[in-house]
């Protein structure tokens, strides 16, 4: 099951000095717990800001030890931003749906040198997951599956999800697609059930004791393999 935290630090402060550190405590939190990548999703910034912060938190990624599920160090990859990701030395970019391709995004990377980047796509239907598989992502971020209380965003559902995640057309090695939204510890195992191959979550591993929630996600899959 790959684990993937997505970032906002807006969420953790209104104080913008205080924001970037509790944000980079928790980047290091998460790698040290066995988070599998890190998505910088930090908008707002300049692109000088975000290199900077990128450069910060790629350190602390660079120098986590092998914990994750798949005995690698956890990976950084930037929101959208390709020149940033490569400025700051990020293992991988993670693009909108109409941003430019996967595929695309790979040739930038191998132009300065980066052979094997992290690329995961952000999908709102099957068709843009089987797009993303057919240009090359490593893997899709697929929802929002759950409703969520003041968003206007429709949820797409575990039936969707399921579609998503084992009834489209996939390749010989089907890229994974990880539920996002509204996804607690509790409903986790639905979208699990459902086909996904991990979850992506801001609150869910920004919020409360992370070291406990990736301890309880992690004995979940086990369950599931029983």
């Amino acid at each position: 099951m790959f684990l993937y935290y997505i970032t906002d630090r807006s969420q953790l402060s209104t104080n913008h000095d205080e924001a970037l550190r509790l944000l980079l405590e928790r980047i290091s939190a998460a790698a040290n717990a066995g988070v599998d990548a890190i998505q910088l999703r930090e908008k707002d910034l300049s692109a000088r800001e975000l290199v900077e912060l990128g450069n910060r938190a790629a350190e602390i990624a660079h120098h986590s030890l092998p914990r994750s599920a798949r005995g690698m160090r956890t990976r950084l990859l930037i929101n959208s931003r390709i020149d940033v990701a490569i400025a700051c030395g990020a293992d991988g970019v993670h693009l909108r749906s109409d941003d430019v391709s996967a595929s695309d995004a790979r040739v930038i990377f191998a132009h300065v040198g980066v052979s094997a980047p992290a690329i995961g796509v952000s999908c709102h239907t099957v068709q843009e997951v089987s797009l993303a598989e057919a240009q090359g992502a490593d893997f899709a971020v697929y929802g929002p599956v759950f409703g969520k209380r003041g968003e206007k965003t429709a949820a797409t559902g575990l039936t969707s999800l399921r579609a998503a995640s084992r009834e489209r057309r996939a390749a010989q090695h089907p890229m994974p697609v990880l539920a996002l939204g509204g996804v607690t510890v509790a409903n986790a195992v639905d979208c699990l059930k459902g086909g996904a191959g991990g979850i992506a979550g801001i609150r869910l591993f920004q919020n409360g004791n992370l070291v406990e929630t990736v301890a309880q996600l992690r004995k979940m899959e086990e369950g599931l393999h029983r």
